[in-house]
């Protein structure tokens, strides 16, 4: 832990302390005796946990929330440049770091482990993470998600950090990392980066910060991968080899877990983890908060089930894993699409994710930091996937499709709810 800049550290305002990263450094401080006052645009589970852990925090912004005594200001990237908590700030000569800054600062003179990737960085790091806790390595953890103890931060005492590493907007270009994980290369964030291409770029600079006496653990075979290496001088892991994955028994499903297990145990024989029991640990695995999350029983007994995935690629792979776990079910997706630009760019490739679905129900689209496009609404994503799946249907609110989901659920039915923005809040007032 990079003590030097932590020491005289003493009150911290966060903006968009809601967000599972900005909210995982929260913790830290929490952690550490600071001062955390903090302020986002809605309550969430989050918000809730940090104000249970003696956080104090405001809905809405303003200058006046920041505080005399704030001698550091850490806010997530999605936050505007004109937010008045920022400006405030930058005037009164405060200490202004972004979540992603904020990271490689505290990173500093440790043995960071980074896990990067379009789809699987969450499961990933968490797996990394029950493993070396496990093994009594001790590590300090941030994983951009709840883990099962209900936390997104683990304080260790050694000098290990594992870090879900975020390529949106070159994030992880901050984090100096000793070890890099690549789950996969995708494309994602073609608002910002603008093609593929412009994605490996991103993760080729990533693969030149490791150093030579470290590590990058990924399929080198992968087409989209293989040309970010070609300038790497650290040694290359191939995760697909030597891994006793066949005789691994995961709680969770679905090939993608597969993969992201395979990645996970490279991460540990290179921190010198028993392979016998990081086998172990791994198979009491449990998965983490919005990742195939079991949620329970709608009245009727059907099943219910709450996951993050918002990119084509994530859909296809979650609904093949519940179609392995459920192969004789009626599996309903209620799908929220997540960014107006994001259902733009991969409409034709959300349109085909749907195949292992018996029922799609499209939500509207959540906004997130954008404005809304009247080029895209959830009746033209419905109306795509509806020339490759024909049972599908689109409702105006959450009120509307509770009331369907209610009134035609079975007991042989699965619902998943299923994307990045509040669509999991269906889920949890259809349980009883």
């Amino acid at each position: 832990m990079n003590e030097d800049f932590l020491k005289n550290i003493h009150a911290v305002h966060f903006v968009g302390i809601g967000g599972i990263g900005v909210s995982a450094v929260a913790r830290l401080m929490l952690a550490r005796g600071v001062s955390v006052v903090g302020s986002d645009r809605d309550h969430s589970l989050i918000t809730e946990k940090l104000m249970a852990d003696g956080a104090m925090i405001f809905i809405g912004h303003d200058a006046v929330q920041v505080s005399a005594q704030c001698d550091l200001l850490v806010y997530s990237p999605a936050i505007s440049r004109d937010n008045p908590e920022l400006l405030i700030a930058r005037e009164k000569g405060v200490q202004v770091l972004s979540y992603p800054e904020a990271l490689g600062m505290i990173s500093r003179g440790m043995r960071t482990v980074a896990v990067a990737g379009t789809h699987g960085k969450t499961t990933t790091t968490a797996m990394i993470a029950e493993v070396l806790v496990g093994a009594s390595k001790n590590p300090t953890v941030i994983v951009g998600s709840l883990l099962k103890s209900g936390t997104n931060f683990i304080a260790g005492t050694s000098d290990i950090f594992i870090v879900e590493a975020c390529e949106y907007k070159r994030s992880f270009l901050n984090l100096s990392p000793e070890i890099l994980v690549i789950t996969n290369i995708d494309n994602d964030h073609l608002d910002y980066y603008g093609s593929i291409e412009g994605v490996q770029k991103a993760f080729a600079e990533l693969v030149e910060k490791i150093p030579a006496h470290g590590a990058i653990v990924c399929d080198p075979s992968d087409p989209r991968v293989a040309p970010v290496l070609t300038k790497a001088v650290a040694r290359i892991v191939d995760y697909t080899l030597g891994n006793p994955t066949s005789k691994l028994e995961l709680a969770v499903s679905g090939e993608h877990n597969k993969k992201n297990a395979r990645a996970a145990l490279a991460v540990a024989r290179i921190l010198d983890v028993d392979e016998i029991e990081a086998c172990t640990l791994l198979a009491e695995f449990q998965g983490t908060w919005r990742r195939m999350e079991y949620k329970g029983k709608i009245e009727n007994g059907g099943l219910v089930y709450d996951d993050y995935a918002h990119h084509p690629t994530e859909v296809k792979a979650t609904l093949q894993g519940f179609r392995a776990k459920y192969p004789d079910h009626r599996i309903r997706v209620v799908f929220q699409p997540h960014l107006y630009s994001r259902t733009k760019l991969l409409l034709n490739d959300f349109a085909q994710s749907f195949s292992d679905a018996d029922e799609v129900i499209v939500a509207p689209i959540y906004a997130a930091r954008e404005k809304p496009d009247s080029e895209i609404n959830a009746g033209i994503l419905a109306g795509e996937i509806t020339k490759n799946h024909l049972n599908t249907r689109t409702f105006g609110d959450f009120l509307a499709i509770e009331k369907y989901v209610r009134s035609t659920t079975t007991s042989n039915d699965v619902i998943i709810t299923m994307g990045a923005g509040d669509i999991y809040r269906i889920g949890d007032s259809v349980v009883v």
